[in-house]
């Protein structure tokens, strides 16, 4: 999956756990509204999880072509 693909991901998720949180909030059911709250965290940690897997992928490429480069 690409960078673009991870965070659209995370940004779905963090988007759709907002709205559940929004409606468990306006109609009193704190159940919904956790499942809100957890949902937008997954989205979150997804998020933080595609920095590292570019900042990883940046560093391994750097490393590779640097050996190519000898």
């Amino acid at each position: 999956m690409s960078k673009a693909n991870d965070k659209l991901d995370a940004l779905k998720d963090k988007a759709a756990g907002k709205a559940k949180e929004t409606i468990g909030k306006m109609t009193h059911d704190d159940s919904k509204e956790l499942e809100g709250k957890t949902r937008k965290e997954k989205g979150k940690l997804k998020d933080k999880a595609a920095d590292v897997k570019d900042k990883a992928a940046k560093k391994i490429n750097k490393h590779v072509d640097d050996k190519d480069n000898i």
